[in-house]
């Protein structure tokens, strides 16, 4: 075997090494980038993913606002109808006082007229007799005058 061949062989080995050595490195870079282009897949996956959840979470914080506000308005509602209900009461109950204290007033009214008549009535029966007990008494010191005039007449004659 001449030097030559010999060097060509060793030279041909070693472009084969280097060939494969760059095919390996070229893999590897493909591989690399295969790798990089899941990951950024995989990345792209988990931010749509991370995006899905927020607009969830989004819709559900606003579901949960909603439903708050819906709350706080059947609330106030309430708090608004149990006030009114009160006030009805109340002015009711006013009404009332103000129809009891009135018919108070009236009957107090009636009974002291019925008492203001009855003490006329008994002021004037009690002058009635007072009347007739001094026409009664006049009768009888006039009958007594005239039986006294009458005997004494008798006597004289």
């Amino acid at each position: 075997m001449s030097q030559y061949s010999r060097r060509r062989g060793e030279e041909k080995r070693r472009e084969e090494k280097e060939k494969g050595r760059k095919g390996k490195k070229r893999e590897e870079k493909g591989r690399k980038g295969k790798k990089r282009e899941e990951k950024g897949r995989k990345g792209k996956k988990r931010k749509e993913k991370k995006r899905k959840e927020k607009g969830r979470k989004g819709k559900k914080r606003e579901e949960k606002g909603r439903k708050e506000k819906k709350r706080k308005e059947k609330k106030r509602k309430e708090k608004k109808r149990k006030e009114k209900k009160r006030e009805e009461k109340k002015r009711k109950g006013k009404k009332r006082e103000e129809k009891g204290r009135k018919e108070r007033k009236r009957k107090e009214k009636k009974r002291k007229e019925k008492e203001r008549k009855e003490k006329k009535r008994k002021e004037k029966k009690r002058k009635e007799k007072k009347r007739k007990e001094k026409k009664r008494k006049e009768k009888k010191r006039k009958e007594k005058k005239r039986k006294e005039k009458k005997r004494k007449e008798k006597k004289r004659s």
